[in-house]
C-alpha cells in the first residue's frame, strides 16, 4: 500500500497479479522489440514473428499439446464463443442436446444458449453433489445419443471443486459427444495434459495465469480444428482473396483474423515460464495448505457458512450470517484485504446455493499465511460491527 502497510490480495481467481518478469517481457515487446508479425520481411518483424510463434509453442508444451492445435484468443470467453460459432454452427441442429452443469461460469452458459437459439438445440443441466462437485453419476444417467456436446468447468471459480475430467471425457465419448473444458481456474493450479484429460476442446485465459489481459488460448484436437470453418474474416486468416472467392489459411491461423495480440502472447509465454520455474505442483500444494487454514478458521466462527468441498482448489467461498458479501468486502478493504464479493458470473449456481452472492477468497503463488490471518481478523471485526 502507499503507506507501506501490507496488501492482502485474495482475488486471484478474478485476475492474478503480474510478476516483474511478465511486465518486463511485455515492456520489451512494446518497446525496443516491437514490430508486426507474419507480414514484414525486415529483421525486426521476422524476429517478432519468431517470438510470437515461440509463445504458441510454449503454450502448447504447457498443456501437453502440439503448437498447431493452439489458437490465440482474447481469453477463454472468446475461445468458447469460437467453438460455439464455428464447430457448433457446423455440427448442431434442431433437437440436438448440450449438457452443462449448475456451477458453470456465464461464459460457459451464454454462448451455448445463443447457439441453441440459432440451431434449435436443447440445453440440459447436470446437478451437483452435496459438496459442490459436478455429479458425473447424474451426467451418465442424463446423457443420450442426442447429446452432441458436453461443456464443463475443470475447476469451479466459486467452489474450487475439481472435475474428474477423464471420466467426463469417457462419458461424452460413450454417446458420441464432444467435451469442452473451461480451464480458467485449472491452468494456474494444475499440471495439464490434453491426452490424459481426454477432452476435445480446452479454453483458458492468460490474465488468471499471471499473464496480461487480452490473451488466452483455445486448444482443440487437430482433426476437429482442421474441419472447423472460420468464424471471423479479415487479414492473416486467408490464403487468397478475390471478389469471386476467398480461400482460408490452415488452422490455427484460420481462426486468428486481424493483427494478433502480439505483445500479450509474448508476455503470456513469460508468465508460463515463470510458473513452470516455480512448479505447478509446488503452487498447488501451497495453495491447498492455505485453503485448509482458511476453511478451518472460518469453520470455527459462528454464523459462517462454507461452500464447496473440503479440498477446494485454491478457492474458498463463504457467507457471514447477517452481513451481505458486499458489506464484508468493503470492511475488509479497510483492513487492506481484497476479496471478491458477488455472484462471480455464476448466477445459476447462486440460485442453487440459495444465496444472492458469496464472499470469495482465492489464492495465488504470492499468497501466504499472513493473508489468511488478515482475512480472519477482518471477518471478526466485521462480525463485531454488525453485532
Amino acid at each position: 500500500m502507499p503507506d507501506g502497510s501490507p496488501w492482502h490480495y485474495l482475488d486471484t481467481a478474478a485476475t492474478a497479479q503480474k510478476p516483474r518478469a511478465v511486465i518486463d517481457a511485455m515492456a520489451r515487446a512494446l518497446g525496443e522489440d516491437y514490430a508486426t508479425v507474419h507480414r514484414g520481411v525486415y529483421t525486426r518483424s521476422a524476429n517478432m514473428t519468431l517470438g510470437y510463434e515461440a509463445a504458441r509453442r510454449r503454450v502448447a508444451r504447457f498443456i501437453g499439446a502440439d503448437e498447431g492445435e493452439i489458437v490465440f484468443t482474447r481469453g477463454a470467453t472468446e475461445a468458447i464463443n469460437l467453438v460455439a460459432n464455428s464447430w457448433g454452427n457446423a455440427n448442431l441442429k434442431s433437437g440436438d442436446r448440450i449438457l452443462l452443469s449448475q456451477l458453470e461460469h456465464h461464459s460457459n452458459i451464454v454462448p451455448w444458449q445463443l447457439l441453441a437459439e440459432r440451431t434449435g438445440a436443447v440445453i440440459d443441466v447436470c446437478p451437483l453433489t452435496p459438496d459442490g462437485r459436478i455429479d458425473l453419476d447424474a451426467a451418465e444417467r442424463m446423457l443420450t445419443a442426442r447429446h452432441r456436446l458436453v461443456a464443463l468447468c475443470h475447476v469451479s471459480n466459486v467452489l474450487g471443486s475439481v472435475l474428474d475430467a477423464p471420466r467426463a471425457a469417457a462419458l461424452a465419448r460413450s454417446v458420441g459427444a464432444k467435451l469442452l473444458l473451461d480451464g480458467c481456474q485449472a491452468a494456474p493450479r494444475l499440471a495439464l495434459d490434453m491426452a490424459a484429460l481426454g477432452c476435445d476442446f480446452y479454453a483458458f485465459s492468460g490474465h488468471k495465469l499471471y499473464g496480461p489481459t487480452g490473451i488466452g488460448a483455445l486448444w482443440a484436437r487437430a482433426d476437429l480444428l482442421e474441419a472447423m470453418p472460420p468464424w471471423e474474416g479479415g487479414g492473416a486468416m486467408i490464403d487468397s482473396v478475390t471478389f469471386a472467392r476467398t480461400t482460408y489459411a490452415p488452422a490455427p491461423q484460420r481462426f486468428e483474423a486481424g493483427t494478433p495480440a502480439i505483445t500479450e502472447a509474448i508476455a503470456l509465454a513469460a508468465a508460463i515460464a515463470y510458473v513452470e520455474e516455480i512448479g505447478l505442483d509446488h503452487i498447488h500444494a501451497a495453495e491447498q495448505a492455505l485453503v485448509r487454514q482458511t476453511r478451518e478458521g472460518l469453520a470455527a466462527m459462528k454464523g459462517v457458512t462454507l461452500f464447496g468441498p473440503e479440498d477446494s482448489c485454491g478457492i474458498v467461498s463463504f457467507c457471514v450470517e447477517g452481513v451481505h458479501p458486499h458489506d464484508l468486502g468493503t470492511i475488509l478493504d479497510e483492513e487492506n484485504v481484497a476479496i471478491r464479493a458477488g455472484h462471480h458470473c455464476a448466477q445459476p449456481l447462486m440460485a442453487h446455493l440459495g444465496v444472492p452472492a458469496t464472499a470469495r477468497a482465492s489464492f495465488g503463488l504470492y499468497s501466504d499465511e499472513a493473508d489468511v490471518a488478515a482475512l480472519i481478523r477482518g471477518i471478526e471485526r466485521t462480525k463485531r460491527i454488525f453485532g
